[in-house]
């Protein structure tokens, strides 16, 4: 049962059974774990959305956007969720509580904790492969293919920046929810094999199950474990390559809409008009709306619905706890085709997602919607320009915390900063011989600016933040370092296996297994919804 804990700031509490049975009650729920993304990673309840404390106020309006909503939070019992939930009551969140115990209480009382990001969107893939037979073929067969001139097209359906990292030799770049759309050009004949690769599994069986669903002539195959099996495989993966699906032409577009339509169709995916989106917009004080363009972002740059987040299909469906942090929530998809929409819509529904419907309409806004800040910037006379900083640093009058993602920093800070996660700035502080004025900096000084008070009520020096943040200092002509000074360890971001130091192939082997493993444990979590439509009739 919920309960109270004592002090000023007194907050809710639910133990493992209560939430437990929120999760099941099919009322909207916004559970939010605030550790860092690294510790985060390690263990975590299945439906928690990654919000880590540090960047709270930067991003929990875009992800929890209604005021009212059901909230959880939750932490390792280290009072990050009570610091949290002071901020939100703060910004007029009314429905707070957290975890009794965090994760670890979770566990002790049975429940299944999970490693990695992503999760429900992983195990989804594994289920998706596990339920509708999706075919794959292995790298070293595709391979043998390549050298047989056999006639196949390879489709990389991760986005472009991905794909021009690495990719597959002689693939195009197809992203997700684009292939439905783009396929029957690029591969006009049924006698054509398809393969679908992304950098793992995930998109690749969603990709390949999509092609299959929309009913395409051609063999449709995933390439088992994507890059990182090619990889493994002892095989070589291009880089910087820009060869993208052009767009798709009039026959084309006219076979995509026609299996887009079978689609919805067997899907249940409907449609709404732009009145019906309107006056959803106005109960959003009863029930959160989300409100994503699901085409590629250039679509979306060049021209979009006043209000709609760009979230490219594909992306949505593979990370869709990154774009919807309330279950149960009302969920629009724009897609002036249709077909991109229609496709990431089947899948969500799938999902469990009940509430998904489809807006064909293109828009003519060409800004992003901003969502609110939370918390308090620092005032003018907190703040010091770029010219005031680089003199103070010359005279040695000044000390630097960069806040930025620990990445970000890694690429280029200003000379001498030290790094540190805003959450914990007193032990970063306690490794660091503060001399003169502490000056807090971030990518653009936002988050430095949210960190003035933080920091002040930690030490005696003054403090204050750099106007633009660094992306101002370097604007300004300014020199940026590589030369790391660590006052806290990065574990504000999880890597991905082939970014990490170390036995890449080691980190690579163990994280495809852990996707596959995923459909196992899900079963003993046994909160998920997925169900697979019945396949079409013969």
């Amino acid at each position: 049962m919920p309960s109270f804990t004592p002090g000023i700031h007194a907050m809710r509490t639910v133990d493992p059974h209560t939430l437990k049975a929120m999760l099941g009650d099919g009322a909207e729920l916004a559970l939010v774990d605030v550790r860092e993304e690294l510790i985060f990673s390690q263990r975590h309840l299945l439906w928690a959305r990654s919000s880590p404390l540090s960047r709270l106020e930067l991003n929990f309006a875009r992800l929890v956007p209604r005021r009212s909503t059901r909230i959880v939070l939750c932490d390792d019992d280290d009072g990050l969720a009570e610091r949290a939930a002071k901020i939100l009551s703060a910004a007029g969140y009314n429905d707070i509580a957290y975890l009794a115990g965090g994760a670890s209480a979770w566990a002790d009382a049975g429940y299944e904790l999970f490693s990695g990001v992503h999760v429900p969107s992983k195990a989804f893939g594994e289920y998706v492969e596990h339920e509708c037979g999706t075919p794959s073929i292995g790298a070293d067969e595709l391979h043998a293919m390549m050298r047989g001139d056999a006639d196949m097209v390879v489709l990389d359906s991760r986005p472009l920046d991905e794909f021009r990292r690495v990719s597959i030799p002689t693939a195009t770049n197809v992203p997700g929810a684009e292939l439905v759309l783009r396929v029957h050009d690029l591969a006009p004949s049924a006698a054509t094999t398809v393969v679908v690769n992304c950098a793992g599994r995930t998109r690749s069986i969603i990709g390949a199950q999509s092609l299959i669903n929309a009913g395409i002539p051609n063999k449709v195959v995933a390439l088992r474990n994507g890059t990182m099996g090619w990889s493994l495989a002892g095989l070589t993966c291009d880089s910087g390559k820009d060869k993208r699906a052009s767009a798709p032409s009039a026959q084309g577009l006219a076979a995509a809409k026609a299996a887009a339509g079978r689609i919805a169709q067997r899907f249940g995916v409907e449609r709404i008009d732009r009145a019906m989106l309107e006056r959803w917009r106005s109960e959003t004080n009863e029930r959160t709306l989300y409100v994503f363009d699901v085409r590629d972002p250039q679509d979306y740059a060049a021209g979009h619905v006043a209000g709609a987040i760009s979230a490219p299909g594909g992306q949505l469906v593979q990370a869709t706890d990154q774009f919807v942090g309330t279950l149960g929530a009302r969920v629009v998809l724009i897609d002036d085709a249709e077909v991109r929409a229609v496709m990431t819509a089947s899948w969500l529904k799938q999902m469990g997602m009940r509430d998904v419907v489809v807006l064909v309409e293109r828009g003519t806004e060409t800004t992003t919607p901003a969502f609110a800040l939370l918390g308090t910037p620092a005032a003018a006379e907190g703040m010091i320009d770029c010219t005031a900083l680089a003199s103070w640093l010359e005279r040695g009058e000044a000390t630097v915390i960069d806040l930025a993602p620990s990445p970000q920093y890694r690429r280029g800070h200003i000379p001498g900063a030290w790094f540190a996660i805003r959450s914990r700035l007193a032990e970063a502080l306690a490794r660091i011989s503060v001399r003169g004025t502490l000056v807090l900096t971030s990518e653009n000084g936002v988050l430095a600016s949210l960190a003035v008070a933080d920091a002040a009520a930690l030490i005696s020096h003054d403090v204050r933040c750099l106007a633009g943040g660094t992306a101002g200092w370097q604007s300004a002509g300014q020199p940026l370092s590589q030369e790391p000074h660590m006052a806290d360890d990065a574990i504000d971001v999880w890597l991905k296996p082939y970014e990490r130091s170390g036995d890449t192939r080691g980190a690579m082997s163990e994280y495809l297994s852990w996707e596959v493993d995923l459909i196992e444990r899900i079963a003993r979590d046994g909160t998920c919804r997925f169900a697979i439509a019945p396949k079409r009739p013969a």
